[in-house]
């Protein structure tokens, strides 16, 4: 077991990977090892160093029937004996796993800890998808037959009411989003995509268009958390994490005492 680090000492990130994202051959594995790979090799860190392996994941079972990746993956990477875990917070899992990643370090539990997170959708229809991410409903709406994009015209439309916010701001976002990906060689667009574009795009869930969405897509990234002290000893290179937290907002939608503010 490793020492424990003083309470005082701070979390740095060592290490960072990406793949490329869009429709992507092979199984969540394949994503996961790529990206998990490639963060070693980035942080200069032997796969048997990794003392916690953690892996935010939320639907690989719904999606393609395969549940144990964190166990999967720590093989394939030749990680093991490293403690291996899931983080699931349905379509936060990607912060869920930052926040319990940072924490593995900051406890004196781990001193490295490699996060990866991934996803594999677009080997499903459309409606099997948008079915499949539905259900972090709750059961009350989802049975009413909601989904995510109907949830988030709602709100769109509620808050442009309410303020009378113009329709362009939110179309501008889409703008922006686009921008960057074409900076992003990793990015599943890279092309950029002006205002009237975007509000001339399919209606998905009024007042919401194709452009105002996220597409369906495969992907992985991942990050390598250790203390500071050992960080010097890797790299000159490396960041530290300021401050991390987490909240939960009530999962009835309509309970909620202003729509349009995200509790969590």
């Amino acid at each position: 077991m490793p020492i424990p680090q003083q309470a005082s000492e701070r979390v740095a990130v060592v290490g960072a990977s990406m793949t490329q994202f869009g429709q992507r051959e092979g199984w969540i594995m394949d994503l996961l090892a790529e990206a998990g790979i490639e963060c070693l090799e980035d942080a200069g860190v032997d796969a048997s160093d990794v003392e916690h392996l953690y892996v935010s994941n939320m639907a690989s079972g719904e999606f393609e029937g395969m549940t144990g990746v964190p166990n999967a993956l720590a093989h394939d990477l030749d990680a093991m004996p490293a403690y291996t875990q899931r983080v699931d917070q349905t379509s936060s899992s990607g912060g869920a796993g930052i926040y319990a990643a940072w924490q593995s370090i900051a406890s004196g539990a781990s001193d490295m800890t490699l996060l990866v997170g991934g996803e594999k959708m677009s080997h499903r229809s459309t409606p099997e998808t948008t079915d499949i991410i539905a259900s972090v409903t709750h059961p009350v709406e989802y049975k009413t037959g909601v989904t995510l994009p109907s949830f988030a015209g709602l709100t769109a439309r509620h808050y442009l009411e309410r303020f009378d916010a113009p329709r362009e701001s939110l179309g501008k976002v889409a703008v922006k989003n686009h921008k960057n990906g074409v900076d992003n060689p990793n990015a599943q667009f890279q092309k950029e995509v002006d205002l009237e574009t975007v509000l001339e795009s399919p209606i998905v869930a009024d007042p919401l268009r194709l452009y105002d969405f996220c597409p369906i897509t495969d992907g992985s990234a991942a990050l390598m958390f250790c203390p500071e002290s050992v960080a010097k000893e890797h790299t000159d290179e490396y960041v530290v994490i300021a401050g991390v937290d987490g909240a939960t907002d009530t999962h009835v939608v309509h309970e909620r005492e202003d729509p349009t503010v995200m509790g969590g």
